[in-house]
């Protein structure tokens, strides 16, 4: 199926996506912070950006935390991924090449000594999931609480 949209119009809808202060990092970070967790934001430590930029770096825990869209990093068997019909050679390279950096940034921050946790928007997709996924991640940082 071709494109609905004229390649400006769909250019300037795809510049509106954002890539920061998205409605699931505002969700997981409200959570967080409701629950006692302080952070800073965009992978920013010490004046140093960390690899991949983290969306939230909580130092006290040498712990980030990437808040993943299921599409944009390609979430493997999520039901919200699906490669265009239109350009797959494109999408392929590009949604697939962007799993790549997110493994490589992984072990790069897990050399260093960082903990990584990861949470897909699939996983908030729903109230009921969104609690568990978030109580979960809690329970977890909750294990690495700094004596």
């Amino acid at each position: 199926m071709a494109d609905v949209h004229e390649p400006s119009v769909r250019s300037y809808n795809m510049s509106r996506v954002k890539s920061k202060d998205t409605k699931p990092e505002i969700q997981v970070r409200k959570y967080l912070h409701a629950a006692g967790f302080r952070y800073t934001l965009l992978g920013k430590y010490k004046g140093k950006k960390l690899p991949g930029k983290p969306d939230l770096t909580l130092p006290a825990y040498k712990t980030v935390v990437f808040v993943h869209g299921c599409f944009w990093h390609a979430h493997k068997g999520c039901k919200y991924f699906k490669i265009p019909e239109t350009r797959r050679d494109f999408w392929t390279n590009k949604l697939f090449g962007n799993r790549e950096r997110d493994l490589k940034n992984e072990n790069e921050l897990k050399e260093r000594g960082w903990r990584v946790f990861v949470v897909w928007t699939c996983e908030l997709k729903t109230k009921e999931l969104a609690e568990e996924t978030l109580l979960r991640l809690e329970e977890k940082l909750s294990s690495l609480r700094p004596k």
